[in-house]
């Protein structure tokens, strides 16, 4: 259980809508570089504009920093960030998307969604936070963009199930019964900073139960990465007795019923915690490289076999036979088609990232951007946002897909890698 990050403002439990421009983004962002959670976290910022905003082409750029030079030298922005993540960007603090509204899904097409596409497929960004029919002015987002809202201040409750823990459809619908109702006391006994929020909350008891393990769930069953039948008759439980048992338990203790019951998070690190698969997210790679900045002087790197992958493998499941995230770039439709088909089942939003390839390669380049929109746009109706990241596309990516048996052989082994110059192999032993 945790409660909802913030919307463009630095309290961490609020939404809060800002019907303004870039200057403030801005702001804000500067804001959230220097305020920290417990003095080592810092802040979770979401910043969004309508795709007729007049900034919004300004916007669709502003965090191209390949295209900036740092001053007094010849080198990009983009470049620097690689070598040093915690220099100073444009929104290098903030999440950033457009709202696309019915105007956008009635009309004609529009010169700023296919330069969004263009972007998402070079930098990633800005994504795509989609907004349509009765939904239609729920534009407030939390930072990891799986709560949505229309109302200022609105405050949620999260928590997430670990599909892969649970044997039976049966104990399955006992866990979110359970869940649902925790949640909603967990909200109305929060400490909120302000009278507002706590009007709103009581508005609109917003709780926002997700999954995490679907990824695994599915291995252990035999299934491929994507929507199955198995898989809907247990989701049908998730939707139907979360809101059952939230209403239940809502009308006992005289509160008003929430506005929104299903949300589902990224989970990064409680999934770690649980062992397992993080959200509806595949593993992301079998095996994998991961950078780290040791002493905040010296950029270090160990080779690792995702742990979920690892008790997979031990099962007698071949490496060579779970799909990543990594394998599944070649082929997006798969995970926007399977976030589409989940989206049927959440009434808040899916928080989930579409890896892609590195943009100038065979399979990311200026000749697949009609492509990627059509296939945005045939799906969009069904989605409530899309995010997508192309490999290597933001200095301090933590985490590169290598080979199993490169990974397998150097596991336990630190290796120092203090630069891309330096270590051109990327590997430089201490």
């Amino acid at each position: 259980m945790y409660p909802c990050a913030v919307h463009l403002v630095a309290s961490c439990d609020e939404l809060v809508e800002w019907q303004v421009g870039i200057p403030l983004l801005h702001t804000l962002n500067e804001v959230g570089r220097n305020v920290m959670q417990g003095g080592s976290r810092r802040s979770a910022l979401y910043g969004s504009l309508n795709w007729q905003h007049e900034d919004a082409w300004d916007f669709l750029h502003i965090k191209n920093w390949h295209d900036m030079t740092v001053p007094g030298t010849n080198m990009s922005v983009a470049d620097v960030k690689k070598a040093d993540f915690n220099y100073h960007a444009p929104l290098d603090m903030m999440n950033i998307s457009l709202n696309y509204d019915d105007a956008w899904l009635n009309g004609n097409r529009s010169e700023v969604f296919t330069e969004n596409c263009k972007q998402a497929l070079m930098t990633g960004e800005p994504g795509f936070s989609f907004n349509f029919g009765v939904k239609e002015n729920e534009t407030l987002r939390n930072a990891c963009t799986e709560i949505t809202s229309e109302d200022d201040s609105d405050v949620c409750n999260l928590g997430s199930v670990n599909l892969a823990a649970i044997d039976s459809i049966d104990e399955f619908k006992d866990v979110v019964n359970l869940a649902s109702k925790f949640l909603v006391c967990g909200l109305i006994r929060a400490h909120l900073p302000y009278n507002k929020v706590e009007k709103v909350r009581q508005q609109n008891s917003r709780i926002g139960l997700g999954l995490m393990g679907v990824h695994e769930w599915l291995l252990q069953r035999g299934h491929k990465y994507g929507m199955c039948d198995e898989f809907k008759s247990w989701l049908k439980v998730y939707r139907d007795e979360s809101e059952r048992s939230a209403n239940e338990h809502c009308d006992r203790l005289f509160l008003n019923r929430p506005k929104g019951y299903r949300a589902i998070a990224p989970t990064g690190t409680i999934s770690i915690l649980a062992g397992t698969t993080s959200g509806v997210e595949p593993i992301y790679a079998v095996t994998y490289k991961r950078r780290y900045l040791a002493d905040g002087t010296k950029w270090k790197h160990q080779f690792m076999v995702d742990g979920t992958a690892e008790a997979l493998i031990s099962r007698g499941i071949k490496p060579e036979d779970i799909e990543s995230a990594v394998d599944l770039a070649a082929d997006p439709e798969r995970r926007i088609k399977f976030q589409f088909e989940l989206q049927k089942y959440v009434d808040h939003a899916i928080s989930s990232t579409l890896n892609l390839p590195a943009w100038g390669t065979d399979l990311n380049n200026e000749s697949g951007v009609n492509e990627f929109e059509r296939l945005v746009r045939k799906y969009a109706h069904g989605l409530r946002g899309l995010t997508v990241y192309p490999d290597g596309s933001r200095g301090g990516q933590p985490i590169t897909s290598v080979a199993y048996e490169e990974a397998n052989s150097k596991r336990g082994v630190i290796f120092e890698d203090n630069s891309d110059e330096q270590c051109l192999s990327g590997v430089c032993s201490i």
